[in-house]
């Protein structure tokens, strides 16, 4: 029996995976998340098989996510179903650990076909996702200097998509376990990494890297 994490913050979207994924016998879905720091409470909690997940995510996005759940439970075999389909998105969702990269156009059978080949511990792309488009955009990548994004500790990264979400440095705080004085001097240091000076410089930046999605 594989057993199934599904993290997305859309519950109809939650409910039309769980009504596909029902259907066959050979899956199991043991949990649901709405937001990123749930999600890897649950993984830790119930180690499953596949985490499916998106990457527009509440709380902690799904790329910071992916990063995090590779590393500390490379068990968890991690498939990106989501709207976007930018080769950038593949890439950085490829680098930081997921084993697939499927887009929610797809049918059921290709979806039940993904989780198949992760399962497996085979990669997997939605057929509209070309390898040669992927290759290019690596070329490209690694012509570029480092990213200074990745400099940046798990925390900070936590605080920066909470704060340009919107949340207040007691609501980051209360949900990270850490005082609120701690929640600003991370958010100094990673705002120094970043080069960036106001919270629409942090909400701008955000955009720019896809972590929020473009109102």
């Amino acid at each position: 029996m594989v057993k199934i994490v599904l993290a997305d913050d859309h519950p109809i979207v939650r409910q039309g995976i769980r009504h596909v994924l029902e259907t066959q016998s050979q899956f199991s879905i043991v949990g649901e998340a709405t937001d990123g720091l749930e999600t890897i409470d649950l993984v830790q909690r119930l180690r499953p098989h596949v985490l499916i997940l998106d990457l527009m995510m509440p709380a902690l996005n799904g790329l910071e996510v992916t990063r995090i759940v590779a590393r500390s439970f490379p068990e968890t075999r991690i498939l990106i179903l989501t709207m976007h389909r930018e080769e950038a998105n593949v890439l950085a969702a490829l680098r930081n650990g997921a084993t697939g990269y499927a887009v929610k156009d797809a049918s059921p059978a290709e979806l039940v076909h993904a989780i198949c080949e992760v399962t497996a511990g085979r990669r997997y792309l939605s057929p509209s996702l070309t390898a040669r488009a992927i290759e290019a955009y690596v070329e490209k990548a690694i012509a570029q200097e480092t990213d200074p994004y990745d400099t940046l500790t798990t925390r900070e990264r936590e605080i920066l998509q909470l704060t340009t979400e919107g949340h207040s440095r007691a609501a980051i705080g209360t949900r990270l376990s850490i005082s609120p004085r701690t929640v600003e001097t991370h958010r100094t240091r990673l705002m120094r990494k970043l080069n960036l000076r106001t919270q629409a410089d942090l909400i701008r930046y955000e955009i720019r890297r896809g972590i929020l999605p473009k109102e």
